[in-house]
């Protein structure tokens, strides 16, 4: 059997691990043995069926600006720190003589974590037998600078392929990478990765004609929450139940909400998709897992995405499908009650999703036929 070393650095949200939690279950279910080497905080409940998993000592993003990496207590990823990681995750890829290794992002993002990455691919290069090495990414990745694409484009000489779990369909991967044309002939769309089955039928009436605003894990999701409050009431909407999902990971000092009638706060949901197959309208941040999973099950939607001027992968990702006319868009610098209530407006007089052809979310199963492919070749 066949061994994956799969590397994942989540910061901020846990999106990235989840993702790749997902895709590694289904490698595994595709008959690799796979390692799964996190660098992120913990995760509680991380569904990890089949495949094995290592955490190195953890850091995560200091802020929301994503610059600067700190350990979990808050102090600086100083010098003995980052010699521990690399000699931990080093050791790992020694021990484990894998037949693959898999960066996800990397060298398209993660770029603060090269003291350990660029050891790392030199050492799967240097192994006995060398193993097929190839990045993991989303459908769309930060813009840069055109010396950082040279410096991307420059690294995946190192690699063998480009796994892009998206659908060129939909958002193309040079809409955001400016050096597509130097790096395609490596690259390869898998379809989208989805944590959850997308084809399961609808398991109850929850959710049923109300709007759901959902903030994914919710690091960043309360002033979404807040102008959705503030927007219920000017919109055609404003008799319906607003279901509110928090997210794990909202700011205990943004849980406090008034009771409104109406309006319902809860913890995010494990039956989320039925709430959204449902609902006359979602809302949502415009993250990789939230908007596979209102495409493929929601009636129409409005997102709002996050973005800093280091991130920028939500707001393109939005942008290219509104402007298929599939989703209402509010930019994150112009979110206010009033925004949000006219892009309603916009998404009700649009077309609903089910009228567009479905897009692909069988990423993980080719992604695993793929890897066979590469590895035989």
């Amino acid at each position: 059997m066949s061994r994956v070393f799969f590397y994942v650095q989540h910061l901020l949200g846990i999106g990235h691990l989840r993702r790749a939690a997902v895709l590694a279950r289904a490698l595994a279910d595709g008959g690799f043995d796979v390692l799964l080497v996190s660098g992120g905080a913990p995760v509680e409940g991380l569904a990890l069926d089949g495949v094995r998993f290592h955490q190195l000592p953890p850091l995560r993003a200091a802020d929301e600006s994503l610059r600067d990496l700190a350990q979990l207590d808050g102090n600086p990823v100083d010098d003995a720190f980052q010699g521990r990681r690399t000699e931990a995750l080093l050791g790992l890829l020694h021990a484990e003589a894998p037949d693959a290794v898999l960066t996800e992002q990397f060298p398209f993002g993660r770029t603060r974590l090269r003291f350990e990455l660029l050891p790392l691919l030199e050492a799967a290069r240097g192994l006995p037998k060398r193993p097929l090495i190839a990045c993991s990414v989303r459908d769309v990745v930060r813009r840069a600078r055109p010396e950082r694409v040279d410096e991307a484009v420059h690294l995946l000489d190192r690699f063998d392929a480009v796994l892009i779990h998206g659908d060129s369909r939909l958002v193309p991967f040079e809409r955001s990478f400016a050096g597509w044309e130097r790096i395609k002939g490596r690259a390869y769309y898998t379809g989208y990765v989805s944590e959850r089955d997308l084809a399961q039928g609808m398991q109850s009436a929850a959710g049923k004609d109300e709007v759901v605003v959902s903030v994914g894990g919710g690091a960043v999701g309360a002033p979404l929450l807040k102008a959705a409050i503030a927007a219920r009431p000017k919109t055609a909407l404003g008799t319906r139940t607003w279901r509110l999902l928090m997210g794990e990971n909202l700011p205990a000092q943004d849980r406090a909400f008034a009771h409104e009638q109406g309006v319902v706060v809860e913890p995010a949901r494990s039956d989320f998709m039925t709430l959204l197959r449902n609902a006359t309208l979602s809302i949502s941040q415009a993250g990789y897992n939230t908007t596979i999973e209102t495409l493929c099950c929601a009636d129409r939607a409005v997102l709002v995405p996050f973005a800093t001027a280091r991130e920028t992968e939500q707001m393109d990702r939005a942008q290219a499908l509104a402007e298929r006319g599939m989703v209402a868009v509010v930019p994150p610098d112009a979110l206010s009650a009033q925004s949000l209530a006219d892009a309603v407006g916009r998404a009700l007089a649009g077309p609903s999703l089910k009228s567009f052809p479905p897009c692909d979310v069988d990423g993980g199963a080719k992604t695993a036929a793929l890897l066979h492919r590469l590895l035989a070749t």
